[in-house]
């Protein structure tokens, strides 16, 4: 058998268990078990796959009972940045690349800015600001162990010198943050209600970094305390289809706030730029 045969049949299995994107995520686990990039294996689809096979059945199968490619993989691209990921932290999505296209808009020609990360699971948003502005000051928050260890590892994997890891929770009054030129956050933001219902991919992921309380809105009142204490110039958050206004409202007395529609056109980001003069 071919790995281009190979591929096939791991397609067409994923397929017959209702994965909707059998072909790619067959075309990714078959890439993780070769080891090849993208571009190799497309070349090498007439090579046999030799022992490859009981291998790349193994991770088939482990896709087929529900557990996220990501987590096969054991690592996934954001801004063209490869981050390790694993059970127990949230998978980097999309459309939270918003928050970095936000980060480099605001900061451009802004020297050594100050950039807060809260909630940052992976640190894909914040490690991804620290590594394209490279004279920008990160800090990233993280409270709970397994997030910790990969934000960890990935500013490890990215040997970045302008980076602060910080583990502690958001709520935690005790904890002091520097103003930030910018404050941004992927902050659990589902009610805690529509938890259960969530896509059997998606239930794998910790519940911690879905799960925003009985509004879902319970971090960003967390976010907007911070700014307003801290004197920071901006904030940027990620959010639900129907919460920019809510998440405008917390903010109100920060500053003036404009959603961001993406790519299917929901309002996903929320900016706030501070309008007050003094620090609470």
């Amino acid at each position: 058998m071919t790995l281009g045969q190979l591929l096939k049949k791991g397609t067409a299995s994923l397929k017959d268990c209702g994965t909707d994107n059998a072909e790619n995520e067959a075309l990714w686990l078959l890439e993780s078990a070769t080891g090849l990039s993208h571009s190799g294996l497309l070349l090498s689809f007439d090579r046999d796959c030799g022992d490859i096979c009981p291998e790349y059945e193994k991770l088939i199968e482990k896709r087929k009972s529900g557990i996220p490619v990501q987590y096969i993989t054991g690592t996934w691209p954001f801004y063209g940045i490869e981050y390790s990921v694993g059970e127990g932290v949230l998978i980097p999505r999309p459309e939270t690349e918003m928050l970095v296209d936000c980060a480099l808009e605001r900061l451009k020609g802004k020297k050594a800015p100050v950039v807060i990360d809260f909630c940052a699971g992976t640190g894909c948003v914040g490690l991804t600001v620290a590594k394209l502005i490279p004279d920008s000051w990160v800090f990233l928050i993280e409270k709970y162990d397994k997030p910790f260890e990969y934000l960890e590892k990935n500013r490890a994997r990215l040997q970045l010198g302008n980076v602060f890891t910080v583990k502690g929770d958001i709520f935690d009054r005790k904890l002091t943050f520097p103003k930030a030129d910018l404050i941004l956050s992927n902050p659990p933001y589902i009610r805690s209600s529509e938890c259960g219902s969530l896509q059997r991919e998606v239930l794998r992921e910790p519940v911690e970094a879905l799960d925003g309380g009985e509004d879902g809105l319970e971090f960003y009142y967390a976010i907007a305390e911070r700014a307003m204490k801290s004197g920071s110039d901006a904030v940027a958050v990620e959010c639900g289809e129907d919460q920019a206004k809510s998440i405008a409202k917390i903010f109100a007395a920060y500053g003036k706030a404009h959603a961001v529609k993406d790519f299917a056109n929901t309002e996903r980001m929320v900016v706030i730029e501070r309008t007050i003069s003094d620090v609470t």
